[in-house]
């Protein structure tokens, strides 16, 4: 029989993740945070070992993602932000750039960079996907942080 890995949604208690918060649309964004913490803190984790940094906007996810990711001191980083589509293609540019590089930061420092971007077309959207009528991308994207971090100790450090 193969080795089943998978990670698990409980914090270990050496476990440290940084949160990285857009305040452009904080209106939004602050649900999103409020939710994540909720989630690490249901989890098993201590809410004040989080580390959470707010940024201008979603464009600066990327770079403080890196940023922190290349300190070594984190299993996993969470990128928090709302985009929603304006009569200008300043929503197309946002969204591609973070999306990518969210992606590179992980991909080069190996430390889970999690998507937590919201995109939509309307503030109604955003309302229904970022915990203010209902669901919350917020607390999926800790949960995702959660497993990602446990699943990589494990590859790392796998059961005897």
């Amino acid at each position: 029989m193969p080795q089943r890995l998978e990670g698990q949604w409980i914090v270990r208690p050496e476990a440290a993740i940084a949160v990285v918060v857009s305040r452009f649309n904080s209106f939004l964004t602050e649900h999103m945070l409020a939710a994540a913490t909720d989630a690490f803190q249901r989890m098993g984790g201590d809410v004040e070992k989080l580390t959470i940094v707010h940024v201008p906007g979603s464009f600066e996810l990327p770079v403080t993602a890196l940023k922190l990711a290349e300190t070594g001191r984190y299993h996993a980083i969470v990128c928090l932000g709302v985009v929603i589509r304006g009569e200008t293609t300043h929503y197309d540019h946002v969204c591609e750039h973070a999306a990518r590089g969210i992606r590179e930061a992980a991909t080069r420092t190996g430390v889970p960079c999690i998507f937590g971007l919201v995109t939509t077309d309307t503030v109604e959207q955003a309302l229904n996907r970022c915990g203010v009528k209902m669901g919350n991308q917020g607390e999926k994207a800790m949960l995702a942080a959660i497993e990602m971090a446990n699943l990589l100790q494990r590859i790392e450090n796998p059961p005897q």
